[in-house]
């Protein structure tokens, strides 16, 4: 859906990046990457919602993400992240060396919800 909404070249040259950098990359700086372009997704479906069913459908995904992180419910967008992910063909969940699992995909969405805030502001 992020494809049809931001436009294939937009999408292509996303993907060529996550190929590359996601495989070795480290998880706080691809989180904030990806974060990044949820943001731009978000800001192109608000502008084309208006005109275009499946702009309006993904804004109103974030939307209800945005209204639901409270309760902790982040599906769809999470959702909509591994898809961008799985489109890349990489590993997005993964084993620290601790031993505990984590996703760049979760990562990534507490990024973009997170997206104005300053903690320094708090």
């Amino acid at each position: 859906m992020i494809e049809a909404v931001v436009g294939k070249e937009v999408y292509k040259v996303w993907i060529e990046m996550l190929n590359r950098l996601v495989p070795n990359g480290r998880t706080h700086r691809l989180s904030v990457l990806i974060g990044g372009m949820l943001q731009y997704a978000q800001e192109i479906a608000y502008e084309k919602s208006k005109t275009n069913s499946r702009a309006r459908e993904l804004y109103q995904s974030f939307e209800s993400d945005f209204e639901n992180y409270v309760d902790g419910n982040i599906t769809e967008l999470l959702a909509l992240t591994e898809s961008l992910l799985d489109d890349a063909k990489v590993t997005y969940k993964r084993i620290s060396s601790r031993g505990s699992e984590y996703n760049i995909a979760e990562e990534a969405v507490y990024q973009f919800l997170h997206w104005e805030d300053m903690p320094w502001e708090s």
